[in-house]
């Protein structure tokens, strides 16, 4: 029985080998299109308006960040099927084994506050739709419902894809529907004219949004037998990624640009309720909560999925070992949920708020990085890989990579100037009028940094060194 035909998928950080590949791009459309018809990318969608963007110009400037973030982001799922490895595992060909788990703290921090506040609006979607009162019992639902998907693994997580897309398609079609009939959405173009501040944010919320699946996409399609093209691969991330996030943020856009009257909280005050409401109420209103449910499940699969392996990345680094039990994996996996499920719960509103714009604001911890992978990946190692090193702290990659980390601080660094989040305003924003363009900043200065240092400092091998196909069975 290979890992993934049935029951709970058994491999981990390991590599996966020829005799288990499986599967189509195809999946990888389903997956990421899945994953991003859901109510958070509406709500990264209203963000642009409600920060002051025209509806018509938020919606091109969130395509645009869409497009260019989710290119960066299609470039690391290319990799999966080349290497078989989760993302994670193959940046210590550039950080070095222990140098790798840098990032990874933060990235497990992003998880966990995602997974968390996502956690909050599909427990109220639950308890909406299933009539439970209290939306603390949909969340601890919602949790559960993650954990089964998230520890029967791989196959599961892309079937999860493939019946949120279909969900997603009818109930987001019918949503458009009710919003073009209920309002009338082209008097909400064109009111305010283009300004080049909030039309920047647009473009920053669409990309930041796609550069956050970095870490993780490459975990999603390691399956797919080695001699899938990159290309083909690309293609279908990209394009399930993006048309997914386009096609909810441009709602997002057009619902906040809704008219409210006096104490009505309007689609940002009351989220969940609000596409009840649009929906008509009654059995179509319960229909469209378990797309919602839907969804978020999709996402929220991954976050834990990738949380899993992120930390068995960081904790792997000092133990030498690929190999995890199938009770520690699912023991991991509850951990992680149970305490993104009891931040949800005991949180306030108000520290939920601030929680999501510091997880926000490590998004400066991840164009970094995506850089230093991608330029060393395709420009500086050529797609070489030495897959038993990443295992060896004493093989080709070491401990710590020097050139990869000072060049990883440099482009943190260098973000901090133009940040414009609620915890912190950066100076040169303030000459910017506002504008945030932070992960320019970050995936530029990093890039020729790295560029230029490791073409003197990097040993790639001459060819991919192969994991022996005997490991990790």
């Amino acid at each position: 029985m290979t890992s993934t035909t049935r029951g709970v998928e058994r491999r981990t950080i390991d590599v996966v080998p020829a005799s288990e590949r499986h599967g189509t791009p195809r999946s990888q459309f389903t997956l990421w299109f899945g994953a991003n018809l859901q109510i958070t990318a509406i709500v990264d969608g209203a963000l642009a308006v409600v920060f002051g963007a025209d509806a018509l110009w938020a919606i091109i400037g969130l395509l645009l960040g869409n497009v260019l973030g989710g290119a960066v982001m299609a470039l690391h799922s290319a990799q999966g099927p080349k290497l078989g490895l989760p993302q994670m595992i193959s940046s210590r060909a550039q950080f070095g084994v222990y140098g790798a788990v840098i990032p990874l703290v933060l990235v497990v921090v992003m998880y966990l506050g995602f997974a968390a506040t996502g956690s909050v609006l599909a427990g109220q979607a639950l308890s909406e739709g299933l009539h439970l009162g209290a939306p603390k019992l949909g969340i601890v639902l919602f949790g559960v419902l993650t954990a089964i998907v998230a520890t029967l693994g791989y196959r599961y997580i892309h079937l999860m894809g493939k019946v949120s897309t279909v969900v997603g398609i009818v109930g987001f079609t019918y949503l458009a529907i009710k919003v073009v009939a209920d309002y009338d959405v082209t008097s909400f173009f064109g009111t305010k004219g283009f300004d080049i501040v909030t039309f920047l944010l647009a473009i920053s919320l669409g990309a930041g949004w796609q550069l956050t699946f970095g870490p993780y996409v490459a975990d999603y399609s390691r399956y797919l037998p080695a001699d899938t093209p990159a290309v083909t691969t690309f293609r279908a991330t990209f394009l399930g990624s993006v048309l997914g996030s386009q096609w909810s943020m441009t709602l997002g856009a057009i619902v906040a640009s809704i008219p409210v009257s006096a104490g009505d909280p309007g689609f940002l005050g009351n989220q969940v309720g609000f596409m009840g409401d649009l929906a008509g109420g009654g059995f179509v209103a319960l229909v469209i909560y378990l797309v919602i449910v839907c969804g978020k499940l999709a996402v929220n699969c991954l976050n834990a999925y990738g949380g899993l392996m992120t930390i068995l990345t960081t904790t792997s680094a000092f133990t030498r070992s690929s190999k995890v039990s199938a009770t520690t994996r699912a023991l991991l996996i509850a951990a992680f949920l149970a305490t993104s499920v009891g931040i949800a719960l005991f949180a306030s509103a108000d520290f939920l708020d601030n929680f999501k714009n510091f997880v926000l604001v490590l998004l400066m911890v991840f164009t970094p990085w995506s850089a230093i992978n991608l330029v060393d990946y395709y420009l500086i190692s050529r797609e070489r890989v030495d897959v038993p090193a990443l295992y060896d702290p004493d093989g080709r990659y070491g401990r710590w990579n020097t050139t990869a980390l000072a060049s990883y601080v440099i482009g943190v660094v260098a973000q901090v100037p133009f940040l414009a989040q609620k915890l912190y305003t950066g100076p040169m924003t303030d000459a910017l009028g506002g504008a945030d363009i932070s992960w320019i900043v970050g995936l530029v200065v990093t890039a020729a940094v790295y560029y230029a240092w490791a073409r003197r400092t990097a040993n790639p091998p001459a060819q991919t060194i192969p994991m022996p196909e005997t490991a990790g069975v």
